[in-house]
């Protein structure tokens, strides 16, 4: 079985023998991969009125647990984005009424980001076709190969964590 990715390496081989292409086989296949899955959750999303950031932001409070609170660092830090970018999407949030912020109690100062009953409304909603999309996705691999693809990945992710940062 061969796929688009395959027939660059090849090209690759012939014009350049003296280099190994190799890992642009698996970070090609990453890359189109990537592609698919925000397309397929982009579809799945915009069929419960949310995005793929708003269901980061209410799914990262759903799992908080009650009260599903979570300040807005701890947002930035599961979500992986800058400060602007979260304030952003909780502004966007809030202005639908799935979130509320407050000052916290304990500290006057910081503010607490809280699920409202909205909001975890359209995630418990939105969670099961999102699931299913994923699972959509991966219906082409057996349970051994999602379990060794996942370990794999992990693998990598850790890896990747552990580099040494260039100048």
């Amino acid at each position: 079985m061969q796929d688009a990715v395959d027939l660059i390496l090849e090209q690759w081989a012939r014009e350049r023998p003296d280099l190994d292409c190799s890992p642009m086989g698996i970070i090609g296949r990453i890359t189109q991969l990537q592609r698919e899955v925000h397309l397929a959750q982009r579809a799945t999303f915009a069929r419960h009125g949310l995005d793929a950031p708003s269901f980061d932001v209410l799914a990262a409070l759903r799992r908080a647990g009650e009260p599903y609170q979570l300040t807005p660092t701890a947002l930035m830090r599961t979500a992986l984005v800058t400060s602007g970018a979260i304030t952003q999407r909780l502004d966007r949030l809030e202005e639908r009424g799935l979130i509320t912020r407050t000052r916290s109690e304990a500290d006057g100062r910081a503010v607490v980001v809280t699920l409202t009953s909205a909001g975890r409304e359209a995630l418990d909603a939105a969670l099961p076709d999102h699931l299913e999309t994923e699972r959509g996705l991966l219906h082409g691999l057996t349970a051994a190969e999602l379990e060794q693809l996942a370990g794999l990945l992990r693998r990598f992710l850790v890896t990747l964590g552990r580099l040494p940062q260039r100048p």
